[in-house]
């Protein structure tokens, strides 16, 4: 392996929109594509080869390649524009590298068919917005689009703080700092500190991963900024859960009330095919913080936020993941069988012949 033929398979996969490309000894690269791994015809990788990816992806983002290098996370850059997202790490003694597309452009809530209810959503003036879901379901899309809104309507301050950065933001009505963490700062917690001292309105944080980062983000939305981040959580409920979780026991009550006040949505995502095979489309639950939401979670009844989204659908736009399948289902855009793997509902097929 040399640094003109890694490129020139980067090239490719940025070309041919593959979302992932994998690189792991005694097997040739893989790609993803559609949702489906697929392997290439290319040689079988060496340790070789994927230790000099490892150390030319690390020497791009300034950083050594150490006896005692166990995994990280960080991004590179083709001469082209195209821009991955990298996971390098060990297994059985020797080097792994897995890299994500990231699209060359930031999708309009339109273009990424999210719902327009984010609209009315992005335009709080402060509080917490969360975006959930299993890892490669759009958490990170979802996010760049609605820093996208945010750039073109308003004239605010943004800083985002990443692992690594992802999307390229030039500042149009706003102005945006994107810092990335162990390159610009140490980490969340320290750049959170020193954003809150940067004069912000809007502070992006790429992930909520501990208790520090979680806490920061509350502070900085509870003293007027608004703060978007996300969570490896399925829905809503489970998503207050893990917040609130992350405290210790006597501090939780507390958490829970500060969480009710300043929390203005979770979107929670999974990417699903339409029923061509061909296409990748988002299901969205979108919940939004009424005084009966804000009630359930004042009161620890999180088993009652979905029927509550359910039934807050025409007055506020919210919507629960299996009410978003069934109207794909009834639009005849996803199959049943599709929905059925995704929806988490044990009686989905009833809803379907109750809404029928």
């Amino acid at each position: 392996m040399d640094i003109k033929t890694l490129n020139q398979i980067l090239e490719i996969s940025f070309e041919k929109r593959v979302s992932d490309v994998h690189f792991e000894v005694d097997n040739p690269p893989f790609f993803r594509a559609r949702g489906q791994l697929l392997r290439s015809k290319l040689p079988p990788l060496t340790a070789d080869d994927t230790e000099f990816i490892a150390k030319r992806i690390l020497e791009h983002n300034g950083r050594p390649l150490g006896d005692g290098f166990k995994e990280c996370d960080a991004s590179y850059a083709l001469a082209n524009g195209g821009r991955f997202r990298v996971s390098i790490f060990r297994q059985r003694g020797v080097f792994g590298v897995v890299m994500r597309v990231i699209p060359p452009t930031v999708g309009s809530f339109q273009d990424l068919k999210l719902p327009p209810v984010l609209e009315e959503i992005v335009k709080a003036p402060n509080g917490l917005i969360l975006v959930t879901g299993p890892t490669g379901n759009g958490k990170s899309t979802t996010l760049a689009s609605m820093l996208r809104f945010i750039n073109e309507k308003y004239s605010y301050n943004i800083i985002t703080i990443e692992d690594p950065i992802e999307f390229l933001f030039a500042s149009n009505k706003s102005c945006i700092i994107q810092r990335e963490v162990g390159i610009d700062t140490e980490s969340f917690g320290d750049a959170l500190k020193a954003a809150l001292r940067m004069d912000p309105d809007v502070i992006m944080v790429g992930e909520m991963r501990d208790l520090e980062t979680i806490d920061a983000c509350i502070k900085a939305a509870e003293t007027g900024h608004l703060v978007f981040s996300t969570l490896h959580t399925q829905n809503a409920a489970s998503t207050i859960n893990r917040v609130i979780g992350h405290f210790p026991p006597d501090a939780q009550e507390i958490v829970r009330q500060r969480l009710a006040d300043m929390l203005v949505a979770t979107v929670s995502l999974r990417l699903i095919k339409d029923k061509s095979g061909e296409n990748i489309l988002p299901v969205v639950e979108v919940m939004r913080s009424t005084t009966t939401i804000q009630a359930c979670i004042r009161e620890g009844r999180l088993d009652e936020i979905e029927q509550n989204i359910e039934k807050g659908r025409a007055q506020y736009h919210m919507q629960s993941m299996d009410q978003h399948l069934i109207e794909l289902c009834k639009k005849d855009i996803i199959t049943i069988h599709e929905a059925k793997r995704v929806s988490r509902s044990m009686d989905l097929d009833r809803k379907l012949n109750f809404t029928a």
